[in-house]
């Protein structure tokens, strides 16, 4: 018996030994108040990471760290999700994604109806020269080969795409005003296919634009039922965010139920001053779908103005044909009048941004092509045709045919009481519906939307800490891991054993947006550290230069 005695005591203090040997990590992050993405309590914690993977999170004991972090005072949380990215051509131009980053985003999600992939040979040479300030060279033909263009040539964050309908469309119809042939919309729903295959999240429209308004309800359940194969998600700007608000949900709805594919509505909203009483009609609507056993959810942009083109203010049968055809009819004298007519008179139609906004004064005019109009950037649509002594219309009609281009245009269309009660929803997350620009260089050609610098921070700090509108932990949650359980994105969005390491610390009694629409290019403060993959890209503050972003790819991928 001594024998045995002997050994199960040796055994023991083997054990003893080994847990009281303290544990090495690459990076050993000590003290922070861990708000994991869950929405539960956050509490004071460590969290280490081996590689590109959290080796452990919590009382980790006796530990350290080939880097360590005293994360005293700071918030640990998972690295933020950016539902409605357009950091597409910014990346390209500045992998450093340097006002994302300094937010905590480590991933940026696109295709809000146009994506970089399937592109044909005429969208090739269409991109090429509708290139404003950033130009590049188009070396890929998928939306996979774009998103591996990105990583390989280094980017900060980790990237991810829908296949944007408007591109499918193009790909096969063109710009005309008419339903696919059924060998048309085949070759679409292949694409769809392939896209899925290759990692996309789902297909995503964008249905107030030419041509994307031309497609029917029935085409898009058909390209969505091929992505509900793959359990991809149908994610839309809905055809109407005004007058026809309740109408177009009921269309993502229905497409959601038939295609029998989970839906998310892109930047909610209730557009113009006639509809802010819509909002608890769109939550109604939302709740009752989901108690039905649909699964729509939805993400905004924590600002009361939009951004987009002047094209927003013109109706879409102007525009058929693409950009070309649509400078040329805005040159013949009976179709401005037509034009300037329709712009001026309500209309169930088609959605009118310069309606909703209500008056010119609320038009800001941000992002021109060409170099000889740069000069009216930051301007209003009312001084610029009171400088020219043209009606807004014709100015409208005038700059889109000077410019060659849309012209980059924000319009003040929301209620800040909304903002508050929509950031409040259980199923909202957040996306910027911007670029990652850096406050230099060629982005500095032209203004921006100040959500391109500050949407997170602007949560974290004016709604959260200030306003007490959500609790931190549930605003974590909102820009972590309810995106991506939405997206079924694996290994993300939680700080969890095992997840990658996409890690940011931010000092919650700091952290504050700085844009303003009259000075938007300035980043946001209170992030200190970030972590991508388990590389560290941000370090008191200041970019290190590290690029490990990767493709994140969805539910339906399928490896090689």
């Amino acid at each position: 018996m001594k024998p045995i005695s002997f050994l199960i005591s040796l055994f023991a203090l083997i054990i003893l030994a080994s847990c009281s040997q303290p544990k090495n990590f690459d990076v050993l992050i000590k003290n922070g108040q861990i708000v994991d993405g869950s929405g539960g309590p956050s509490y004071i914690g460590d969290l280490g990471i081996n590689a590109d993977t959290i080796a452990a999170i919590g009382n980790i004991g006796k530990a350290s760290g080939t880097m360590e972090i005293d994360a005293t005072g700071l918030a640990v949380s998972p690295g933020f999700i950016n539902m409605l990215s357009w950091a597409t051509e910014s990346l390209i131009e500045d992998g450093r994604s340097m006002a994302d980053i300094k937010q905590g985003v480590t991933l940026e999600v696109f295709g809000e109806g146009w994506s970089m992939g399937p592109l044909n040979e005429s969208m090739k040479k269409e991109e090429q020269e509708s290139q404003g300030d950033i130009k590049y060279g188009i070396e890929w033909n998928s939306l996979n080969e774009y998103l591996e263009y990105l990583t390989t040539k280094g980017v900060s964050p980790n990237v991810a795409s829908f296949v944007g309908a408007t591109t499918l469309r193009i790909n096969t119809v063109g710009y005309e005003n008419r339903a696919p042939t059924p060998q048309e919309l085949d070759s679409m729903k292949l694409m769809v296919k392939q896209a899925m295959e290759e990692g996309a999240l789902g297909v995503g429209s964008s249905l107030i634009y030419a041509p994307a308004f031309y497609s029917s309800t029935e085409e898009l359940i058909e390209l969505c039922k091929v992505a509900a194969e793959y359990d991809g998600m149908y994610i839309s700007h809905m055809r109407s965010e005004g007058s026809r608000l309740l109408e177009s949900l009921d269309e993502l709805i229905q497409i959601a139920d038939e295609a029998g594919i989970r839906a998310e509505i892109y930047h909610l909203k209730q557009s113009g001053k006639e509809n802010w009483h819509k909002f608890d009609d769109v939550v109604a609507k939302v709740d009752s779908a989901n108690a039905a056993g649909l699964h729509i959810t939805a993400n905004m942009y924590n600002y009361v103005a939009g951004a987009t083109g002047l094209d927003a203010s013109m109706p879409p049968w102007v525009q058929e044909g693409g950009y070309d055809k649509w400078a040329e009819r805005l040159q013949d004298p009976a179709i401005r009048k037509k034009v300037k007519e329709e712009m001026t008179t309500p209309t169930d139609e088609w959605e009118s941004l310069m309606q909703a906004a209500g008056d010119p004064s609320k038009i800001l005019l941000v992002g021109f092509k060409a170099d000889s109009l740069k000069y009216l950037t930051g301007k209003t649509l009312k001084e610029v045709a009171e400088m020219r002594g043209t009606s807004p219309e014709e100015t409208a009609m005038d700059l889109v045919v000077q410019d060659g281009s849309r012209v980059g245009t924000i319009y003040f269309l929301m209620s800040e009481g909304n903002v508050k009660k929509q950031i409040a929803l259980p199923w909202m997350s957040f996306g910027s519906d911007a670029g990652s620009p850096a406050t230099e260089g060629v982005f500095l050609k032209s203004s921006t939307h100040p959500r391109a610098y500050g949407n997170v921070a602007r949560l974290l700090g004016k709604y959260v800490r200030d306003e007490k509108v959500i609790s931190l932990e549930e605003a974590v949650h909102k820009l972590s891991q309810l995106p991506a359980t939405h997206l079924k994105i694996q290994k993300r969005g939680s700080l969890t054993e095992g997840n990658y390491a996409d890690v940011v610390l931010f000092d919650p009694a700091t952290i504050i947006d700085k844009a303003t629409f009259e000075d938007p290019h300035q980043y946001s403060e209170g992030v200190k550290h970030v972590f991508v993959n388990g590389t560290q890209v941000l370090k008191d503050g200041e970019h290190t230069g590290e690029m490990p972003g990767r493709v994140v790819r969805g539910p339906g991928y399928k490896k090689e």
